[in-house]
């Protein structure tokens, strides 16, 4: 994973939906307490243009480390789904387990539980939106297994979970014919090893020999992630 930060808050970011500068915030007391504040959709989209085609990309992987309620993740997600419709129109199958990658490859951390709530329900919208399914579709409950471990309560500066365990992220793969692989990785080797695979980096490539990871589970199908469900 190469961590790509979406905002450079201190806190949280919206959901995409406000408007007005008093919704930029949801209370004085969240901002002085939480450096909290939303940032308006236009400059959502406007630092997204900036970044080029990796927001488009399937697998791009994109960490956002303080997601709150998820409007930089939930813009990146559209991109990624519209390139998904884009290649992938002609097959129902192809169509759906790319959409799904699409959504395996965004992870978010946030310190305030009802943001990082929120910022589940926003991808779990979008996700279940594209595919035209509702919340007990199969589809729907694996894409809440997915958010249940993507988008993850911690301080990234300390990459800490509130409970002062490290920050653990799972890694996933399409392997094709329905199959997705999990991997899960330290949030800190993960940032260690973005900067090994610099390009022009002396360990560049390295990075997978070097970092291994916690745990590495058997091929899952969207049948098995949906029996997971959505408690991490």
């Amino acid at each position: 994973m190469t961590p790509t930060v979406g905002s450079g808050h201190d806190m949280s970011e919206g959901t995409g939906m406000r408007t007005d500068a008093a919704a930029l915030v949801k209370s004085k007391q969240r901002v002085v307490d939480h450096g909290e504040v939303f940032t308006p959709p236009w400059l959502v989209e406007e630092m997204l243009d900036r970044v080029g085609d990796d927001a488009e990309r399937i697998d791009a992987r994109v960490l956002e480390p303080a997601c709150g309620s998820g409007n930089f993740l939930v813009a990146v997600l559209n991109r990624k789904l519209a390139t998904v419709q884009a290649r992938h129109s002609g097959s129902d199958f192809a169509k759906r387990h790319y959409a799904l990658f699409a959504l395996m490859c965004l992870y978010g951390i946030e310190l305030l539980p009802d943001n990082a709530d929120e910022c589940r329900d926003n991808l779990a919208d979008a996700f279940a939106v594209f595919l035209d399914v509702d919340d007990d579709d199969v589809w729907a409950r694996a894409a809440r297994a997915v958010l249940a471990a993507n988008i993850v309560r911690g301080d990234a500066l300390t990459m800490a979970a509130p409970d002062g365990k490290p920050i653990t992220f799972a890694e996933w793969g399409y392997l094709g014919k329905g199959r997705f692989q999990r991997r899960d990785f330290l949030y800190e080797n993960l940032t260690y090893r973005a900067a090994f695979e610099v390009e022009g980096s002396l360990f560049a490539g390295l990075g997978h020999a070097l970092f291994t990871p916690s745990t590495t589970y058997p091929p899952l199908t969207v049948a098995d992630l949906a029996e997971l469900g959505g408690e991490r």
